[in-house]
């Protein structure tokens, strides 16, 4: 499981040309699914995500995480982020894992998510073309794969 995560001030998400969903202060996450990902990998990678600390105290210091500044949490469906280009130009999505095991998946990272983190969370829809949009803030961004544990 793969974890593209973004602070930011606001970020929204926009399907078939209609407001879907938008956060203010907290973190964009874009989730990828592989086909080997299981309960262990949401638990680690939600527990991970919400006690990571980007956002800054009392003396500008990136030192407090998204559950001590009431920030927000969006997540959002991502399977290009296990695209291979290690052959040709056109990137292969072999490693995304199929609908049938990666909604389930999507889901309950949302709600373990939730649980960890006591932040309000909203989504994207899965499999829709999204626009989103987002100011980041930082800029922080930051790659998590549950495969590595770093």
């Amino acid at each position: 499981m793969r974890a593209l995560i973004q602070k930011v001030e606001t970020a929204r998400v926009i399907i078939d040309r209609k407001p879907h969903s938008a956060i203010g202060r907290g973190l964009l996450v874009l989730l990828g699914i592989e086909e080997a990902d299981n309960r262990e990998d949401i638990e680690w990678l939600a527990g991970k995500i919400s006690r990571l600390r980007v956002f800054d105290d009392s003396e500008g210091v990136m030192n407090l995480p998204v559950t001590e500044v009431g920030g927000e949490i969006m997540v959002v469906s991502q399977f290009t982020l296990h695209a291979s280009i290690k052959k040709g130009n056109r990137p292969s999505y072999i490693r995304a894992a199929r609908p049938q095991t990666a909604i389930p998946l999507y889901e309950a990272f949302i709600d373990a998510i939730g649980r960890h983190s006591g932040c309000p969370v909203c989504s994207g829809k899965f499999g829709a073309v999204m626009k989103i949009s987002l100011v980041n803030d930082g800029p922080v961004t930051l790659l998590i794969d549950s495969r590595n544990r770093e």
